[in-house]
């Protein structure tokens, strides 16, 4: 097993083809299958599964692709430790909670980029359990997430800023008129959530359980942008994180309801691996980032 049969499998993987696979790489279909099949016949198993001109990875693929993986992004953290330079350079993957990359990051992001230009950014957007596993298997250096308090004793965490979350409407709802509501007053309308495994939505639909609530109707949404338009068009009333619609309530066209109890509490937190290298790109990403939060405090 060579590194270079990893990554063509991953490539292989990835884009769920040999032909695309060969284009991607540069390599002649024919080196492509010798290689995949020298791998098969290394672990004596079936890697894909070839219907037609379809392939999907079987059981023994997911395995290897996961640790493929792994592999991979140890062979380039090694080659990166034995031929780094005191400059921040190499490439810097990083998983980011869609809002904060959105409305809270791009300001860091973009001096960071200034001040280090030699170090090419990878953005990946994410949930909390996606960074969790990301940092495990270390398909991503660090993280921005936002959540509650992040317990896990492999990870480093920082919590930058508390982050306000709110439930709005537009302005033309009738709770608007009541200056404040209680939980129970949300089991008499429509909701629309976030993707399942958005950390705030588990803690709202956590209080719904807890106080037997069952919102009239819902809808549900894997990304910030589609629930405000449906919040602006009045189709429900939704929980997100006050940077997300701070332009909406500022024209006015949104209102934040102003729950009384509980109180939802989400933090911005930077995470990483406590084995993690500390690259001089890493270190200088951690650095930016505690004088950028230090100063905001």
């Amino acid at each position: 097993m060579e590194l270079r049969q990893l990554k063509i499998f991953v490539t292989v993987a990835e884009e769920g083809s040999f032909t695309r696979a060969a284009q991607k790489m540069g390599y002649a279909q024919s080196n492509i299958t010798t290689q995949i099949r020298l791998l098969e016949e290394e672990f004596n198993t079936k890697l894909f599964e070839r219907l037609g001109k379809r392939i999907a990875l079987t059981v023994d693929g997911e395995k290897l692709l996961y640790h493929a993986k792994r592999l991979l992004r140890y062979s380039v953290e090694i080659k990166e430790t034995m031929t780094s330079s005191p400059e921040p350079n190499g490439i810097l993957n990083i998983g980011i909670a869609e809002s904060l990359c959105i409305f809270k990051l791009p300001a860091l992001l973009k001096e960071y980029s200034r001040l280090y230009p030699q170090v090419k950014l990878v953005i990946r957007q994410g949930t909390p359990l996606d960074f969790q596993r990301w940092l495990h298997d270390n398909t991503i250096d660090v993280a921005f997430s936002l959540d509650g308090l992040i317990k896990d004793d492999d990870l480093l965490t920082r919590i930058l800023c508390e982050e306000p979350m709110i439930i709005v409407a537009n302005n033309e709802h009738h709770l608007a008129a009541k200056g404040f509501i209680e939980l129970c007053d949300i089991g008499k309308e429509s909701f629309i959530f976030t993707e399942r495994d958005c950390s705030y939505r588990s803690i709202i639909e956590k209080h719904f359980a807890e106080y037997k609530i069952q919102p009239l109707s819902s809808y549900e949404f894997d990304s910030i942008e589609p629930i405000k338009q449906f919040v602006l068009s009045g189709l429900g009333i939704a929980l997100l994180p006050y940077a997300a619609v701070e332009k909406e309530l500022t024209v006015g066209n949104m209102v934040d309801l102003k729950l009384n109890e509980p109180k939802i509490e989400m933090y911005t937190q930077i995470v990483y691996h406590k084995n993690k290298w500390l690259s001089p790109a890493l270190t200088s990403l951690l650095d930016l980032v505690n004088a950028y939060f230090d100063q905001e405090q």
